[in-house]
């Protein structure tokens, strides 16, 4: 599965570079991911960390869901990635073109911590927790948060969620991009 999973966020960056024109070097400059790191992902060698198709899908002006799939005879199929120990990302609804938006579901195992760089001008993000206690860390402070609570703030700065429990935490987030211009997301 973890091979299908690198395959098809290398096509899909590998197609995606091209279609913008952009050499590894200029993708490097834009995501400020490494040349060769780049180049191993779109080669399948690599399998990137949420924290990396972040930088990425930010440096091209996409939606995080646009990397979350598996291609199969050139369509994009099931929407799961589980790119670390600690942390399972799903795409329940992928970027909608008309809502600037993607809905994700996100489960932490016990005792981990994700840190996100901050995101593009624009993104807003909506965090339900649907099982479990989690924190989410926004000006640097951790905020807590238990089943039935929700959160809402701008994703342009450095944020992160933890799992202090001995029990998995799972959180929808609601990802909209209405600042963001220029999403060319694919159809």
């Amino acid at each position: 599965m973890k091979e299908i999973i690198n395959n098809a966020v290398g096509i899909q960056l590998k197609n995606l570079r091209k279609k913008k024109g952009w050499s590894l070097d200029s993708a490097s400059k834009n995501t400020g991911v490494s040349k060769a790191m780049l180049g191993q992902i779109e080669r399948g060698e690599s399998s990137p960390t949420v924290a990396s198709l972040w930088k990425i899908a930010s440096g091209f002006h996409l939606p995080l869901s646009y990397f979350l799939g598996t291609i199969v005879d050139n369509t994009l199929t099931q929407k799961i990635l589980n790119t670390e120990k600690g942390i399972t990302v799903t795409t329940l609804f992928p970027f909608d073109e008309k809502t600037k938006s993607e809905v994700l579901s996100l489960t932490l195992a016990p005792m981990h911590q994700q840190m996100s760089l901050p995101h593009n001008d624009g993104v807003i993000e909506h965090i339900m927790v649907i099982e479990g206690e989690m924190e989410y860390f926004l000006e640097q402070l951790w905020h807590p948060l238990k089943q039935g609570e929700v959160a809402k703030f701008h994703a342009n700065v450095e944020h992160g969620y933890r799992n202090m429990s001995e029990k998995k935490a799972i959180f929808h987030s609601v990802i909209c991009y209405t600042g963001v211009s220029n999403t060319n997301y694919h159809k």
